[in-house]
């Protein structure tokens, strides 16, 4: 996941999660400037764990996946994944991933919510502790496990 296009996929859902967790963590414009790093690192993190654990996965399970970020007929991000002769599998828009890992009907997961709010505050290396405490969190890794699980058995 290092292409230009890939890149300004991830930045693009970044800014949208941003200004989401800007209008629920803070108003200010510093609260904006780190809430805009927050987003960003939270999309680069789930969707670069998602894509080599799907193939790392499928791989084991002897049915093996290639998984790559592409765009979708409205431009969004959406991780795709296809068989080794090129058969498209199964295709997760990453803002329905996101929303599955942070965000509970259209809140923010207490845990996750905890975790970004003292994200918020601080240093930037209070930042990203609080940021990794929230990837590894019990909400957000749930939903990658029933993420992964879905990809998979299609």
């Amino acid at each position: 996941m290092t292409g230009n296009g890939e890149q300004a996929l991830l930045h693009a859902e970044g800014e949208r999660l941003a200004r989401r967790l800007a209008q629920v963590l803070g108003g200010g414009e510093a609260d904006v400037r780190r809430a805009h790093l927050l987003g960003l690192s939270l999309v680069t993190n789930l969707v670069g764990a998602l894509i080599p654990t799907i193939e790392q996965v499928s791989r084991h399970a002897g049915r093996p996946l290639h998984a790559h970020l592409v765009a979708d007929d409205r431009g969004r991000a959406t991780v795709e994944t296809v068989t080794p002769d090129g058969e498209l599998r199964a295709r997760l828009p990453v803002d329905d991933l996101l929303d599955d890992a942070l965000f509970v009907r259209g809140r923010l997961h207490p845990t996750v919510l905890a975790h970004l709010a003292g994200g918020m505050t601080g240093s930037e290396h209070h930042a990203a502790r609080a940021l990794a405490a929230c990837l590894k969190s019990a909400p957000v890794l749930d939903a990658l496990r029933r993420q992964l699980t879905a990809l998979l058995k299609k």
